[in-house]
């Protein structure tokens, strides 16, 4: 589910269909539902930091990976489906909401992968007509069961006459923005709790997206994030009232896509197998330990500023991750955030401190950003979270993490722009 409110060009046609039928029973379940557990899967990282995935949907837990959810990694084809309603005229093209999303999702992924992983959509090229009027779904931000299933059902059956979806591991359905009954609040992702069979493959997820044209920035990357099983970062109030990106700020997708610098952090890079294991540091035991972290944002060939100012290159390969670990099921994690790439809009950058608890559900606060200046705040006017956009430990400063024993000191730049920092831990995490 998406957070708080405030050309396109060479994308495929979608292929024909194979004769199949859509089942007409289905149940669905919101994005933050509790899904039944962890599945089972080979451990891909040892490290003494690496959190254990729990029962919690959407689980930190880095041990493993749920072959629930598509791992993105090489390439993935995604089909777009546009749906109209016999209760309104399109105002708008499917070219015109493709290119509301992409490139700039495709484009989003690749630099957030350093090029590991592509992203292909394969929009439709023209409207499909859903069989009932908009309104007559009821659409809203938590949309009741039998009107949500009624829609991908209806969804369902109309696209499969053209759509073979054995061909695609996303499904992105893009209603008319214009149709009375359509609310922007809407947009999730929906888990299926009994898969749709349909062209012989099981989809178990869905993205229903109902954006205005233009849409929210980089909503569709927020969204396409559930379905590499990465969880909502931002805190929703219960009784509707409060903050709502207390937990994040600007610092990554999935807190807000409207952040400064929303990249992924280096945490969830490493769930999502784009760091690799050498990139990632345990520090452990009592005492000082120095290591030189990357920009976050470095990659192969992908220029960032130097302390002299001029683009720097040759970054890409070394650590982008440190951690301590605090407990069972946490740790610290410390990352070089910079202000290139997905981050170029960046209010701050330095060394950015956050918690990580594999137990904590999707919006429950299973990542918080630790404030290293938690008496002032800044680009209130941009910022998503004003108090947080300043979080990042800068150079020559030094912060002890509250509650910890931890403690961390920017020490120096190096000439091509990655950070010295020294790690002290006074109490053995």
């Amino acid at each position: 589910m998406q957070g708080p409110r405030t050309a396109s060009g060479g994308h495929a046609v979608p292929m024909l269909r194979s004769t199949a039928a859509v089942c007409t029973t289905l149940s669905a379940l919101a994005a933050t539902s509790i899904l039944s557990g962890p599945a089972a899967a080979e451990p891909y990282s040892t490290t003494p930091c690496a959190l254990h995935r729990t029962a919690a949907h959407h689980s930190e837990g880095v041990d493993s990976w749920n072959p629930d959810y598509s791992h993105p990694a090489g390439t993935i084809d995604a089909v777009m489906v546009f749906l109209s309603f016999p209760d309104a005229a399109p105002r708008t093209t499917p070219a015109d909401l493709t290119a509301d999303h992409f490139p700039a999702t495709s484009r989003y992924y690749a630099q957030a992968s350093y090029g590991r992983f592509t992203l292909r959509p394969h929009p439709l090229t023209h409207w499909l007509h859903m069989p009932r009027p908009s309104t007559a779904y009821a659409m809203k931000r938590d949309w009741d069961a039998d009107d949500r299933a009624a829609y991908l059902h209806d969804a369902f059956k109309v696209a499969d006459k053209e759509v073979d979806f054995s061909r695609y591991q996303v499904v992105y359905f893009v209603a008319d923005p214009d149709a009375p009954g359509v609310d922007s609040d809407a947009t999730k992702v929906i888990n299926l709790d009994t898969p749709m069979h349909v062209d012989g493959t099981d989809v178990r997820r869905v993205v229903t997206v109902f954006e205005k044209h233009p849409p929210d920035r980089l909503v569709l990357a927020h969204e396409t994030g559930h379905l590499f099983d990465l969880p909502d970062l931002y805190h929703r109030p219960v009784d509707g009232k409060g903050d709502w990106d207390t937990y994040v700020g600007d610092w990554d997708l999935m807190g807000s896509q409207f952040g400064l610098a929303p990249d992924l952090f280096a945490w969830h890079r490493w769930k999502l197998g784009w760091l690799d294991p050498r990139q990632v540091v345990c520090v452990r035991g009592a005492g000082p330990t120095r290591l030189t972290l990357e920009p976050l944002e470095a990659g192969p060939g992908i220029p960032v500023q130097g302390t002299a100012g001029a683009p720097a290159f040759g970054l890409g390969h070394g650590v982008k991750l440190a951690l301590v670990r605090t407990g069972p099921d946490s740790v610290l994690g410390f990352e070089a955030r910079g202000t290139a790439g997905n981050d170029r809009t960046s209010c701050r950058q330095g060394v950015l401190v956050y918690r990580i608890s594999s137990g904590a559900e999707s919006g429950g606060g299973p990542i918080e950003v630790v404030d290293a200046h938690p008496h002032t705040e800044a680009c209130w006017e941009t910022s998503v979270y004003p108090p947080l956009a300043d979080a990042p430990v800068a150079l020559g400063e030094t912060f002890t993490v509250p509650g910890t024993g931890v403690t961390v000191g920017v020490e120096d730049r190096t000439p091509s722009g990655a950070w010295t920092v020294r790690i002290t831990q006074t109490v053995s995490g």
